[in-house]
């Protein structure tokens, strides 16, 4: 793997707002906007199955109800993941992380995987989320940056598969934050965008991190964080920003 192989814009959740979240069809959106890098978010179903959802419960993106890791697998397939967007999307399914792995495998698609735990389960879901990656990108030039808020997370994910590039993720740029990615050994730092100031993005890069913001959906904020020399944005605004272009 290159230095830092990803480029800058990194589609959030697929295709942003355009479609339902962390769907398979958000992700072939995005594609078709010229978008070759993603973001997704994976945790544990209650019989170890890695599946694509952000809240802890399911009530927000599909028709089920509760909280999404206390369910297995077969009850997490059968729900409508896309109904809550738009009639287009009615009966789009929850994805398992290793479909969302394949179809990006098999169309040289990037991902940057963030793994985000049931509460509780911080470790089993870091272990799990590396050890499918290190399994399914075996051998592919560039594997996927696992992310987290959860600093279990990537602790246990760099304990699984210790090759494989990690992010922290931060809403605000907390004391010893600097440290913290150092004592994970992330490649990278992504933090909400207003975060970034010459001196924070200084620190960051003096100390090897890249440096990465979310979510960032008008172009001033863009054009400042790309004055600022950071290394990637992710964006809900597939259409307009950083289509068809690395």
């Amino acid at each position: 793997m290159s230095d830092w192989p990803y480029p800058f814009w990194i589609a959030h959740r697929g295709a942003g707002k355009l479609a339902p979240e962390n769907t398979l069809a958000a992700f072939r959106l995005g594609a078709r906007h010229g978008h070759r890098m993603f973001e997704c978010d994976a945790k544990l179903s209650s019989d170890g199955v890695l599946f694509l959802l952000h809240d802890d419960t399911l009530e927000r993106t599909t028709n089920g109800r509760g909280v999404a890791g206390r369910l297995c697998w077969a009850e997490l397939a059968q729900l409508d993941a896309g109904s809550w967007h738009s009639p287009a999307y009615a009966g789009e399914p929850i994805p398992t992380l290793e479909n969302l792995a394949r179809y990006c495998l098999a169309n040289d698609l990037l991902l940057n995987i963030e793994i985000k735990p049931t509460p509780g389960c911080e470790e089993a879901t870091g272990c799990a989320v590396a050890q499918l990656a290190a399994r399914l990108w075996a051998g592919a030039a560039t594997p996927p940056l696992l992310s987290s808020f959860q600093a279990a997370s990537l602790r246990a994910a760099q304990q699984a598969a210790p090759e494989l590039p990690r992010g922290l993720l931060l809403e605000t740029l907390r004391d010893g934050w600097l440290d913290t990615a150092r004592a994970l050994a992330c490649r990278a730092v992504t933090a909400d965008h207003p975060q970034w100031t010459p001196d924070t993005v200084a620190r960051a890069q003096d100390a090897g991190l890249r440096v990465l913001s979310y979510t960032v959906n008008d172009e001033a904020a863009a054009q400042r964080l790309t004055a600022l020399g950071t290394d990637g944005i992710f964006t809900d605004s597939v259409d307009r920003l950083g289509a068809a272009s690395g």
